[in-house]
């Protein structure tokens, strides 16, 4: 079973995926956990070049896609298959979600351009489920400290972007998105999060 989380910066996905992960190994489930882009040696490299250059490194919006797309390649070859191969249970720190909204509804591009490029990195390989942990921006944004990577502090009207467009995917017909009100109490949250989960692996 795949799953991954993904939402604004600042909405707790951290915390409840710790919090998740213990639940999958008190089921005695093996978990992977990995973050996207980064866990292979070439994704943390892409990822530092994503989120820690400065301004006088510009990255255009399709460039930043392609950077993304392919640290996510090599998560899928190095990471992902061989984990499922193995019968693992993988919890995933984002994954193509977040180019189709970030790079897509938030940065200008072509959403389902994105998403074919997407199909291409990943070889088709999507999560079981998606966890959307939702808030408002100005909620999440107050959950953040001062130190900001190049993402975070892209300023609110990109993070309101960031929300509608999370928003528009959960709301695609037959997507494994499930829409989780992330401002309330993190126990809360994760009882909905176990509740989701458990049909799924009894399923």
């Amino acid at each position: 079973m795949f799953f991954s989380f993904d939402g604004l910066d600042g909405v707790g996905k951290t915390t409840q995926m710790r919090l998740f992960c213990e639940w999958l190994a008190e089921r005695q489930l093996e978990v992977i956990t990995c973050r996207d882009p980064g866990s292979t040696p070439l994704g943390e490299k892409v990822r530092e070049i994503l989120l820690n250059s400065d301004e006088n490194t510009p990255i255009d919006a399709r460039c930043e896609m392609l950077l993304y797309m392919a640290a996510r390649a090599q998560l899928v070859d190095e990471v992902l298959h061989p984990a499922l191969a193995a019968d693992k249970t993988i919890v995933s720190d984002r994954y193509l979600l977040a180019n189709v909204v970030y790079q897509g509804h938030a940065g200008g591009l072509d959403v389902e351009a994105v998403r074919e490029v997407g199909q291409v990195a990943t070889a088709g390989l999507m999560p079981d489920c998606t966890f959307l942990l939702d808030m408002s921006p100005e909620a999440a944004l107050h959950r953040m400290g001062d130190d900001l990577d190049r993402m975070e502090s892209r300023g609110n009207d990109f993070r309101e972007r960031l929300r509608e467009g999370f928003l528009k995917e959960a709301g695609r017909p037959n997507c494994a998105i499930h829409l989780i009100d992330a401002d309330r109490p993190v126990d809360v949250v994760q009882a909905d999060l176990r509740k989701i989960a458990g049909q799924l692996l009894d399923a």
